[in-house]
């Protein structure tokens, strides 16, 4: 199967049919392509990757003005066709003896593994040996079609974990967040989706010739079993696209039968691979452009691309994903400060976007779970921008600030001793965040949409949140303190709890801080 000239991406088109189409079908405006339909939603972001990254290595607008043409009209098909085949000879799924689609351009021996490897939850060879895999058996997945083989592959090399001694992580770390714009408008096309997504030539360099400085596979691998490292000044900036720190190559398929993930069937399909350690070892200050970083203020480690986490994403995280939080030192992703700088303005009169967040919560190479999330992005003039992310980072903070103080009596209440108790209190962080979310968003919305000159914001945002943030504490700490049979209950304990957690509030300065700013009218 080659990727570029083959129907091989599940998608839906307008008539809410679904079908499956080569990646210059993306632009045909007769019944438009207008959403990715795969099996799994971690398939589902890497196809998204994986046509964004297409378009910017092989059809990025010069300069805004045509990035807008292209936005208003789809290109033709067949100029978008003929630039996606000009690589179509680096992505054969299946080549003999030749490059083949992000997999090792000379791998002559090495470790066989069942074809299921390639799906990042799949169990370790230490857990198949141990009789660990209680969760996620074994032998779920026996055969893939090329379609779900090419997908995983992607998958798997754009999002590596650990995977043991010398299994890279990808250039990004293992398990980075991916963050997208959309376009809010119901009826948008896949085009749109993609489009909103890709740099300008003079933003992100194009490359003259496609080499293996671009596409890795194209050449030899730059092996790490001698502690060697790839750098971003080794390779093209479109490198970051194609990412490829596992050593793989398919081997054996099966003819005409059931693909165990799609449940399509197929002329071919994968049942392994053959593996290798010390593939590339990407070190340095890597930048992808759909990923946010964590940068050091004083500038001495290197820029740290933000993970999934285990609680999932939520408004405390808006700031760094959507804007910057100057706290932990948290920036979008470039695509995403490009359109708040830049592209926003042009699209303010197509509609609002949002922000689409995804990416898996890794431990080392378990993934614990898979989360995405939908958040809100306003195209702002700098004045406003530097208001917002000062505003928001009051309301955020001072969440933050008493989901510790729930977090800590709940403790108190249930516990005699709960100093020495190490149980997990997650649910009550997510009680709360979940709790106070749409609030903040409420709220958000407001400040969102004050003049540039606004020297304070509304006194009524910072009480409204104070009511929120005090109700939403007190409920949570009585439903989780007071659910168990009355027998059980020690309510002296919940009552001295209750009462420290309301000290711990009125007595904090940050909140008291609150409360003066929501009492007190915005200066003239």
């Amino acid at each position: 199967m080659n990727l570029i000239t083959d129907r091989w991406i599940p998608v839906i088109r307008q008539n809410e049919k679904a079908d499956t189409i080569a990646p210059w079908q993306i632009a045909e405006t007769d019944n438009p392509v207008v959403e990715i339909n795969a099996p799994r939603p971690d398939f589902q972001g890497a196809l998204y990757q994986l046509l964004i990254g297409l378009l910017q290595t092989c059809f990025a607008p010069e300069d805004e003005d045509e990035w807008l043409e292209y936005w208003q009209d789809m290109p033709e098909t067949k100029a978008l066709q003929a630039s996606f085949e000009n690589v179509a000879f680096a992505f054969e799924l299946d080549a003999k003896n030749t490059p083949a689609f992000l997999q090792d351009f000379d791998l002559p021996d090495g470790e066989t593994k069942a074809i299921s490897a390639l799906l990042i939850e799949a169990p370790g060879g230490k857990t198949l040996k141990d009789n660990l895999d209680h969760f996620i058996k074994r032998d779920q997945i026996n055969q893939l079609c090329p379609s779900c083989t090419a997908t995983a592959l992607f998958t798997l090399q754009t999002n590596a974990p650990s995977g043991g001694v010398g299994h890279r992580v990808g250039l990004r770390g293992g398990g980075p967040l991916t963050t997208l714009i959309f376009p809010k408008a119901p009826s948008a096309s896949l085009w749109h989706k993609l489009w909103l997504n890709v740099l300008n030539q003079e933003d992100l360099e194009v490359a003259e010739k496609i080499d293996a400085r671009v596409l890795p596979w194209l050449g030899k691998t730059r092996v790490s079993d001698k502690g060697q490292i790839t750098s971003p000044s080794d390779v093209h900036p479109l490198h970051a696209y194609w990412g490829m720190p596992r050593r793989i190559r398919l081997t054996t398929t099966c003819e005409d039968a059931v693909c165990d993930l799609c449940g399509k069937q197929a002329e071919k399909l994968y049942r392994e691979f053959r593996t290798k350690n010390y593939g590339t070892n990407y070190d340095g200050a890597w930048l992808h452009p759909l990923t946010p970083y964590r940068f050091d203020p004083k500038k001495v480690n290197l820029p740290l691309s933000l993970k999934g986490q285990q609680g999932g994403l939520g408004y405390r995280h808006w700031l760094g994903l959507s804007l910057q939080d100057a706290e932990n030192g948290d920036e979008a992703a470039k695509t995403v400060q490009f359109y708040n700088t830049e592209r926003g303005r042009a699209f303010r009169d197509h509609g609002s976007a949002s922000l689409w967040c995804f990416g898996y919560d890794m431990d080392n190479m378990k993934a614990r779970c898979w989360y995405e999330s939908r958040f809100p992005v306003y195209y702002l003039n700098e004045m406003q921008r530097n208001n917002l992310m000062a505003w928001a980072g009051e309301l955020v903070n001072a969440a933050k600030e008493v989901v510790k103080m729930l977090r800590g009596q709940v403790k108190a209440a249930w516990f005699r001793r709960p100093e020495d108790v190490k149980g997990d209190m997650s649910q009550i962080d997510a009680q709360f965040w979940q709790a106070t979310e749409a609030d903040f968003y409420r709220l958000l919305e407001q400040l969102a949409t004050l003049p540039a000159d606004t020297r304070m914001a509304p006194g009524k945002i910072y009480a409204s949140w104070y009511k929120t943030l005090e109700r939403q504490m007190l409920r949570i700490f009585e439903t989780a303190t007071l659910a168990a049979t009355p027998e059980d209950l020690d309510l002296k304990r919940i009552v001295n709890a209750q009462k420290n957690l309301r000290g711990k509030f009125y007595g904090s300065k940050t909140m008291k801080a609150l409360k003066a700013k929501g009492t007190t009218e915005e200066a003239a």
